[in-house]
């Protein structure tokens, strides 16, 4: 039944980033959204710790003391910013890496369908900035990075979903154009 469960929830929970992917106009991004929590690592430890309101990653954390599937995930999917971190060969550490502002945008994405997800009916458009305040001070992330999700979490709560995805749309497209 957990196997079910666990499916039920990743399937829905990666259709909602798919949608706000869209509002975001990065909806081909959008498309390829962890597909590696398909993966026999990943999907078979999420069915087995599988608790339906929060992750199965933290309970094969806190029974290991690190979570396999986790370490496959991000290292995998470039809208956590986990995965980006590099060696800095001049002072010999790895270190936090700034994002590209394509996957800052999907990271926002997958945040606000995690709270929606996990929260269900009591979700309030504050609940993903809460989320991301209550660990900002031990987060190994580049501090623009931090930034730019912390503003656009900051924009929801404040302004709503409709303003914020407008916004984020309109950067999406700023970022678009200054690269090429």
């Amino acid at each position: 039944m957990k196997i079910l469960k666990h499916f039920n929830t990743i399937t829905k929970h990666r259709h909602k980033v798919i949608a706000h992917c869209m509002r975001a106009g990065i909806g081909f991004q959008g498309l390829f959204h962890d597909l590696s929590k398909y993966s026999p690592v990943e999907f078979f430890t999420g069915a087995k710790y599988y608790q339906g309101n929060k992750s199965p990653n933290e309970e094969e954390r806190a029974i290991f003391g690190y979570s396999k599937a986790w370490m496959h995930h991000k290292g995998r999917n470039r809208h956590h910013f986990e995965y980006w971190t590099d060696y800095n060969p001049e002072r010999r550490v790895v270190e936090p890496v700034k994002m590209p502002y394509k996957y800052v945008a999907e990271m926002f994405c997958d945040r606000v369908a995690a709270s929606k997800i996990y929260n269900g009916k009591s979700y309030k458009d504050s609940d993903p900035l809460n989320y991301f305040l209550k660990a900002k001070a031990t987060r190994f992330i580049h501090p623009d990075t931090s930034d730019e999700l912390e503003e656009l979490l900051r924009m929801l709560a404040e302004k709503g979903e409709a303003e914020t995805f407008a916004y984020l749309k309109n950067k999406v497209k700023e970022y678009r154009r200054n690269k090429r």
